[in-house]
């Protein structure tokens, strides 16, 4: 019996975390949960599960969770309490918290649990290195949930990390994949919202049509992998069948398929080593007419390529990056900005900017504001 801490239990990520171990309570024990406001989700969570702890970042709605939780559970509010849930000394963390407000709860559950199963690829954008380092002197697995990382780690399971020559990351197109480049400018944001395949939170979901989640899981591979980003390589895989591939030295290339289901990775990420029955579907090879693969458009998709860019220069470059398009993305959906602006505003900030390669964790916290601040001049908040 495992005991698992869900950080971010009433988005996407965290439910269907949820919905594994309710398959598997023989074998996971929730101990802690924490949400950002969604107060009577979490309240019916606790009420299911029995944690010991439950946290909501949101004080103006801690009200309502201690009143709809009817069984004796510690609960917290506030930023405080969600960094005590992520270092509540669990087995397995399960990081489901989206964007850059799960850097500082990442690095306070590295310092007492023993595997950290991550869904956020922020965080690794923006201190990729200090995270890695930690992971490694404290002795703590970081297990990616992410399908397409998922699959990368389960391709290299047994396998030299010598012999790899290159990885490569699928990605469907996103909704925007067959809309001409010059009518992107009209692109509102509840067509850029409608992903072809996965149902996620609205952030992710502009990051998918501007193939900035591309950019950004490239930065995510080159530290979880220790790769260099030369050999990460993009493609466009509209079928979703073929998660991620791995090319090695003597041309084997190792490939994970499966459902578009997010219960696969996430069951292997708190199972790993072992494998349990899952009763997730199965993928027909029957229902699968054909694999498509094409290059990823970077006139058209300039984000990707920003992001590419920024995974080489390391550093300071990534955390601005990150915060650029995080600022970015929300002007687009308050209609600020067009979906084509994101690109070019990043641009012009990193321009800006005064890399430095081997930031500390203060110095990539002011950087993250730094850009903020910086685009915001441009919406005139």
């Amino acid at each position: 019996m495992k005991t698992v801490a869900i950080l971010g239990s009433t988005g996407s990520i965290g439910k269907n975390a949820l919905k594994v171990i309710a398959q598997l309570e023989d074998r996971f024990k929730v101990v802690a949960l924490s949400a950002g406001s969604s107060a009577h989700l979490l309240a019916r969570q606790v009420n299911r599960f029995r944690p010991r702890l439950a946290a909501i970042m949101d004080e103006t709605k801690f009200s309502t969770l201690k009143n709809k939780v009817d069984i004796r559970t510690k609960l917290c509010c506030g930023p405080e309490a969600i960094e005590e849930v992520a270092s509540c000394g669990a087995d397995i963390v399960v990081m489901a918290i989206g964007g850059s407000a799960a850097l500082l709860p990442v690095l306070r559950s590295l310092e007492k649990s023993k595997r950290l199963a991550l869904a956020n690829k922020e965080c690794l954008v923006m201190a990729g290195d200090i995270i890695m380092r930690r992971a490694k002197k404290r002795g703590v697995e970081i297990i990616p949930v992410d399908s397409e990382h998922s699959a990368i780690f389960q391709c290299l399971k047994d396998e030299e990390r010598s012999s790899l020559d290159k990885i490569y990351l699928t990605g469907s197109g996103g909704p925007l994949k067959d809309t001409p480049k010059e009518e992107l400018g009209f692109v509102q944001p509840d067509f850029a919202l409608r992903h072809p395949l996965w149902k996620m939170g609205k952030k992710i979901s502009i990051d998918s049509a501007t193939l900035m989640n591309k950019g950004l899981e490239v930065i995510e591979a080159k530290y979880l992998f220790g790769l260099d980003p030369k050999k990460i390589k993009v493609l466009i895989h509209p079928e979703a069948v073929v998660h991620s591939l791995v090319e090695f030295c003597d041309g084997t290339i190792l490939a994970q398929l499966g459902k578009t289901d997010m219960r696969l990775p996430i069951q292997y990420a708190l199972s790993y080593p072992q494998r349990f029955v899952s009763n997730s579907s199965k993928l027909d090879f029957s229902q699968v007419s054909q694999l498509s693969f094409s290059l990823p458009d970077l006139s058209k998709f300039p984000c990707l390529r920003l992001a590419q860019e920024a995974a080489e220069e390391k550093g300071l470059a990534e955390t601005t990056l990150n915060a650029c398009d995080e600022e970015c993305v929300w002007a687009y959906l308050e209609g600020k900005i067009k979906i084509n602006d994101i690109a070019r505003i990043i641009s012009r900030v990193l321009a800006k900017l005064k890399n430095n390669t081997n930031p500390t964790l203060p110095e990539i916290l002011q950087a993250d504001k730094w850009a903020r601040d910086e685009v915001r001049r441009w919406f005139r908040y």
